[in-house]
C-alpha cells in the first residue's frame, strides 16, 4: 500500500480524495478549516502532519516487512489506526523496538516530499457518502452543540482487536448496586514461532511493545475512572475548587495518555461535569426533540446501533398480536419522530390473513421552531406507503410542547376501534416534579392513557437507574451504563470513525450531559429500571401483558441481521431486554389498560 493510501486509512477515507491541503478549487487556502473539521470529527492530527505520518508508516512497513514473520507481517499491511493523535508516538515507539539504531530525531518541521499532501484527503463536505442532513448539521452547527464543541474522542489504541473491550470497572465498587460487568480486558501480544532467530527476536519485541501499550491504556483508563468519581464526590460536597482542578487533570490525562475505550467515555463525562461546575445546566442542556439537530442525531443513532430497531420491532410484534381479528385499529404514538417504526407494522398488517384492517395512526410531536408541520409531512409519506401495500390508512398529527398538555379528546377515538399506545424512550422524561403543583407529569399522562382503555400499551425504556436522589450514585451508575453502551457500539457494523458513528455517539453524549449537568425540571433523562416501571404502571392501574415467543424470535433475528457478536436478548418475567454481554441496556414491556 502506498503512503497516500496509508494517510487515507488514518483518516478513514479513500486515497483518491483531493483538495484537502493547500488550496481549494477556488484557490482559497483551506488548511485551517480542515484542521477544525478534523478536530470536530475526533482527530487531533494536523493537516500539515499527514505527509510525515504516512512517510513514517511506510518506513515502519519496510522494517516490519523485512522481518518475514507470519505473526507480525499482517500488522504492516492491514493495521488501521483510529487515533491519529497517538499514532505518531506509537510509530516512533515501534521503530525503537524493531530497530533501535534508527535515528528518530526527525524534526516535525522538516517534512518529506514523499507524497503530495493535497491529495491525502478531501474536505468532509465533499464526501458523497454524507446525506443532505449530515451536511446541514456540519454547516449549520459546525458540530457544536449547545455552544460547546464536541469533545475529541481518545479511545482506541493502535491495532487493538475490536472484539476486545477494556473493563475499567473491574474491581471497582458499584455504588448503585448493579453487579453487571463488561467483557474483560485482555492484553494483546503479537508473537509467533519461527525457526529464524532474528524473526523470533523481532516478534518478541513487537509483542512486548503491544503488551506495554495495552497495559498502559488499561492503567490510564482505571486512573481516569477514579479521577471522575473523585470529581463527582467533590461536587457532591460542593467543593468546586477541587472539582475544577480534577476536571483539568482528567482532561490532561485523556489527551496525553492512551486510555483505551474509557477515553471517549471520559471525555463526555468530564465535559458534563465542567458544565455542572460552571452552571451551564439550564434549558440549553435539554435535548429538545423539536430541532433539526436532534432529528439528525436520532436518525443516526437508529441506523448505527440496534437499540431503537429492537424497540420498534418488539413493540410492533406486540401490537400486531393485539390487533389480531380486529377490523378497525388505532395506534397512538407518544413521539412520532421520523415515523421509522410504522412502515414495518403497515407491511405486516398488509400480509395479515383475511386482509388488512383500517389503520389509524395518531402521532404526537413538538412544535417546530421554523413553523413547519413535520407531523403532516411524515403522515403523508406513511399514507403513500400504506396505499402502495393496499392498507386503508388515516393519519392525525397532534402538536404539543409538553406531553402532559395532551387531552384524551384530542385523539378522536372512534367507537369500535381497538387502541394501542406506543412509548419508546419517552415516559422517563415525565418523571420530574413540577415545583408549582408538587406533582409529576407522569401521573397525568398515565391517567390520560388509561382513560382511553387501550388493549395494549408498549413501553421501551433504558434499563438503568438515573433517577435517584443522590448525585454521586446517579453519576457512578451512568458512568457504568454508558461505558457499556460505548463498548457495544464498537461491535456495530459501521466504520470506526465514520460520520454516522460520530453522530450516533453525540446522541448519547447529549443524554450524558443532561444526567450529569442538570437538576430539577431541566434534568429530563430520568431513566428507571424495569422493576421500577412495573411498580409505577401497576400503581396507575395497568396490568402486565406477556411478550410472546414471536417477539423474542424477532429480536434475536434482528441482532443476527444488524449487529455483531456480544449483544444479548433475555426474557424477564414476560418482558424482553437487549443488552451487551451480561448487562441489560434497554427493556421492552407490554401492558393492558383498565
Amino acid at each position: 500500500m502506498d503512503p497516500m493510501e496509508r494517510a487515507a486509512k488514518v483518516l478513514g477515507s479513500s486515497p483518491g480524495h483531493k483538495n484537502m491541503m493547500g488550496c481549494s478549487s477556488s484557490g482559497v487556502k483551506v488548511e485551517p478549516e480542515i484542521d477544525g473539521l478534523l478536530a470536530n470529527a475526533g482527530y487531533t492530527v494536523k493537516a500539515s502532519d499527514l505527509a510525515h505520518v504516512a512517510q513514517r508508516l511506510e518506513q515502519l512497513e519496510s522494517i516490519m516487512g523485512a522481518v518475514q514473520d507470519p505473526g507480525t507481517s499482517h500488522l504492516a499491511s492491514e493495521a488501521v489506526h483510529y487515533n491519529p493523535s497517538d499514532l505518531a508516538g506509537w510509530i516512533e515507539s515501534m521503530f525503537g523496538e524493531l530497530n533501535p539504531g534508527v535515528d528518530m530525531a526527525v524534526p516535525f518541521g522538516d517534512r518529506g516530499s514523499l507524497i503530495d499532501s493535497s491529495q491525502v484527503h478531501k474536505p468532509i463536505q465533499d464526501d458523497p457518502s454524507l446525506s443532505a442532513m449530515d451536511l446541514a448539521l456540519i454547516q449549520e452547527y459546525g458540530l457544536q452543540f449547545n455552544g460547546s464543541q464536541a469533545s475529541n474522542p481518545q479511545c482506541f489504541s493502535p491495532d487493538s482487536d475490536p472484539s476486545v473491550r477494556c473493563n475499567i470497572f473491574s474491581g471497582l465498587p458499584l455504588r448503585s448496586g448493579d453487579s453487571s460487568t463488561h467483557t474483560n480486558f485482555q492484553a494483546q501480544s503479537f508473537s509467533a514461532q519461527s525457526s529464524d532467530e532474528g524473526s523470533s527476536h523481532s516478534s518478541t519485541r513487537l509483542g512486548t511493545a503491544q503488551q506495554r501499550l495495552d497495559n498502559g491504556a488499561q492503567e490510564s483508563g482505571i486512573r481516569v475512572v477514579h479521577l471522575l468519581i473523585g470529581c463527582a464526590e467533590a461536587i457532591q460536597r460542593n467543593d468546586l475548587k477541587v472539582a475544577s482542578d480534577l476536571v483539568r487533570e482528567i482532561r490532561m490525562t485523556v489527551n496525553s495518555a492512551p486510555c483505551g475505550a474509557m477515553g471517549k467515555v471520559a471525555s463526555h463525562f468530564v465535559e458534563a461535569l465542567a458544565r455542572r461546575i460552571c452552571g451551564l445546566n439550564g434549558a440549553e442542556s435539554i435535548m429538545s426533540q423539536a430541532d433539526a439537530q436532534s432529528e439528525i442525531l436520532y436518525h443516526h443513532f437508529y441506523e448505527v446501533c440496534p437499540y431503537l430497531k429492537f424497540a420498534h420491532f418488539t413493540a410492533n410484534q406486540a401490537i400486531l398480536e393485539a390487533f389480531e381479528g380486529h377490523g378497525s385499529v388505532h395506534v397512538i404514538d407518544l413521539n412520532l419522530m421520523h415515523g421509522l417504526q410504522w412502515p414495518a407494522l403497515i407491511q405486516a398488517l398488509a400480509l395479515r390473513p383475511g386482509g388488512p384492517p383500517l389503520l389509524r395512526l395518531t402521532g404526537i410531536g413538538p412544535r417546530q421552531p421554523d413553523g413547519r408541520d413535520v407531523l403532516q409531512e411524515i403522515g403523508m409519506k406513511l399514507a403513500q406507503f400504506a396505499e402502495s401495500v393496499n392498507v386503508e390508512f388515516d393519519f392525525r398529527g397532534v402538536m404539543a410542547d409538553k406531553m402532559e398538555d395532551i387531552k384524551p379528546w384530542m385523539f378522536q377515538v372512534k367507537p369500535g376501534e381497538v387502541i394501542a399506545v406506543n412509548s419508546v424512550l419517552q415516559l422517563h422524561r415525565l418523571l420530574y416534579i413540577d415545583a408549582p403543583t408538587g406533582s409529576s407529569p407522569i401521573d397525568v399522562v398515565l391517567k390520560s392513557i388509561g382513560s382511553l382503555r387501550p388493549k395494549i400499551v408498549t413501553v421501551v425504556e433504558h434499563e438503568a437507574n438515573h433517577n435517584g436522589p443522590v448525585f454521586l450514585d446517579r453519576f457512578v451508575e451512568a458512568l457504568h451504563y454508558y461505558s457499556t453502551m460505548f463498548d457495544s457500539l464498537e461491535a456495530c457494523n459501521v466504520l470506526p470513525n465514520s460520520m454516522e458513528k460520530l453522530l450516533a455517539e453525540l446522541y448519547i453524549q447529549k443524554e450524558i450531559c443532561n444526567i450529569v449537568a442538570c437538576e430539577g425540571r431541566y434534568r429530563i433523562e430520568r431513566h428507571e429500571t424495569l422493576s421500577h416501571w412495573r411498580v409505577r404502571l401497576g400503581r396507575a392501574g395497568f396490568r402486565a401483558s406477556h411478550l410472546g415467543s414471536n417477539a423474542f424470535k424477532q429480536a434475536r433475528m434482528l441482532l443476527t441481521l444488524f449487529s455483531g457478536d456480544g449483544y444479548t436478548v433475555e426474557e424477564n418475567n414476560g418482558s424482553l431486554t437487549l443488552g451487551w454481554h451480561s448487562r441489560p441496556l434497554i427493556a421492552a414491556s407490554a401492558w393492558q389498560g383498565f
